[in-house]
This record gives structure tokens, C-alpha cells and sequence, in this order.
């Protein structure tokens, strides 16, 4: 049966006339922030004190955007008579956001947990030379990071807080006996 000419133009006119008489949906977006859900990636923030400046981020980086910058220091021995350490020490770290497609491998690839997304998203610039945030703002962007989701209450526990509670155990064993008062001791 050949279609009846017009079906398709009162098809169309049928869903705009339903489309209009509902409620609409918009958020006014400068006066109500809108709900993100807890994994969104809105900005890159740093934790400069778990930076050893391995660079394996700026590495990684697909566009190069991450730019870093350091210098050797010789650190003192630990002990008398042990050897004196050479360890990087961040000069610069700076992510360029204009060029930076938040594909999240350079968070992904921090072997020590530097680098977090954080869900603010309210960073445009008028002008493109100051997308490049160095590592103060990069810092001020780590007090947005959300706390990391609960771990499951049926979970096993983590090797790792596992082993230091043992150890905090055992350590506090050994310290017992000793904070007691000897016999004849007062």
C-alpha cells in the first residue's frame, strides 16, 4: 500500500505539538549549578607533595600539554657514615588546558597519587595564553577533589593496612611492658 502523501509532515507536526505542551527541563545555569555525578572530570589538580618528578605524566601525555621542570639536590645521609642522595626537586609543573583533551592518562600513570580530577569546571578565560595553569592553581584545584568513595564493607581488607597493623600492633606490644613501672620503682 503506497503511503498517504502529508503522513509524514503530520507525523512531524504531531511530536513538536506534544513536545510543547510539556513542562521544559532547562536548568538556568548560572543561578542553579547543575548536579555532576561523582566522577566527573572537570579540571586536573596537583599534589605537589607526592610529585617525585618522574615525569612519567608528561611522557604519557598524548597532546604534551604537561610541562615540568626540576633540578637535582643532594640530600645529607640518614645515618653517620651512609652516602649522601641526589632526588629531583620540582621547579615548575604546568598543564595547559588549551591543548589538554582530559583523556586522563597522566592521572592514571602518577605511580604516587599526584595528580587528581577535580569536578570544578568553571575556568574559561578570554584569553588562550592563560589556560596554562601552573602549579599554584593547579594546587588550589587539589582542595576540590572529592574524598574517594567508601570501600565495600564486604571487601577483604588491603594487604597494605593489613601489614601496618601489624606492625602498629606488634610496635605496641613491645612498648606495653615498658610504660609499666617495675617492681621497687615508684
Amino acid at each position: 500500500m503506497p503511503p498517504i502523501p502529508g503522513s509524514g509532515l503530520a507525523k512531524g507536526l504531531a511530536v513538536t505539538l506534544r513536545t510543547m505542551t510539556k513542562k521544559t527541563v532547562t536548568e538556568q545555569y548560572p543561578d542553579a549549578q547543575p548536579e555532576l555525578p561523582p566522577r566527573t572530570r572537570g579540571v586536573i589538580g596537583l599534589f605537589e607533595e607526592n610529585c617525585t618528578v618522574c615525569m612519567l605524566c608528561a611522557r604519557e601525555c598524548p597532546d604534551w600539554c604537561i610541562y615540568i621542570d626540576s633540578h637535582k639536590e643532594t640530600v645529607p645521609p640518614a645515618a653517620p657514615g651512609g652516602r649522601e642522595r641526589s632526588r629531583n626537586v620540582l621547579d615548575r609543573f604546568a598543564i595547559d588546558f588549551s591543548l589538554c583533551m582530559y583523556c586522563g592518562i597522566c592521572i592514571e600513570v602518577c605511580p604516587f597519587d599526584a595528580l587528581f580530577w577535580s569536578p570544578e569546571f568553571e575556568y574559561a578565560e578570554t584569553d588562550i595564553h592563560e589556560l596554562t595553569h601552573e602549579r599554584d592553581k593547579l594546587r588550589e584545584w587539589m582542595w576540590t577533589v572529592p574524598a574517594p568513595p567508601a570501600l565495600d564493607p564486604g571487601a577483604e581488607e588491603p594487604k597494605e593496612l593489613a601489614a601496618a597493623r601489624k606492625a602498629a600492633e606488634k610496635l605496641a606490644a613491645a612498648q606495653e611492658p615498658e610504660s609499666e613501672p617495675r617492681e621497687g620503682e615508684s
